[in-house]
C-alpha cells in the first residue's frame, strides 16, 4: 500500500473510532446482561478501546515517517 491510501485508512480508522463511542452505539450495549460479571456497555466500551489502540500501533508501525523518503528506482 503506498503512503496516501495508508494516510486515508488512518483517518478513516480515527473517524470511525469515534463514531464507534457516541452515546447512540454505546447505548446499543446498555443491557442487562453481564459477561463475567461485567456489564456488556463496559466491556464494549473496552474492546472497542483496544481495537483502537492497535490499530493506532499498525499504523504507526506501517506509516513511514514525514522525512524518509524512498529511493527512487533508477531506470
Amino acid at each position: 500500500m503506498d503512503r496516501r491510501k495508508l494516510t486515508s485508512a488512518a483517518l478513516f480508522f480515527t473517524i470511525f473510532g469515534t463514531l464507534l463511542f457516541l452515546p447512540p452505539l454505546v447505548l446499543l450495549f446498555n443491557l442487562r446482561v453481564r459477561l463475567f460479571g461485567v456489564p456488556a456497555e463496559v466491556v464494549y466500551l473496552f474492546v472497542v478501546w483496544l481495537c483502537l489502540v492497535l490499530g493506532t500501533a499498525f499504523f504507526a508501525y506501517r506509516l513511514p515517517h514525514e522525512g524518509e523518503q524512498k529511493p527512487e528506482d533508477a531506470g
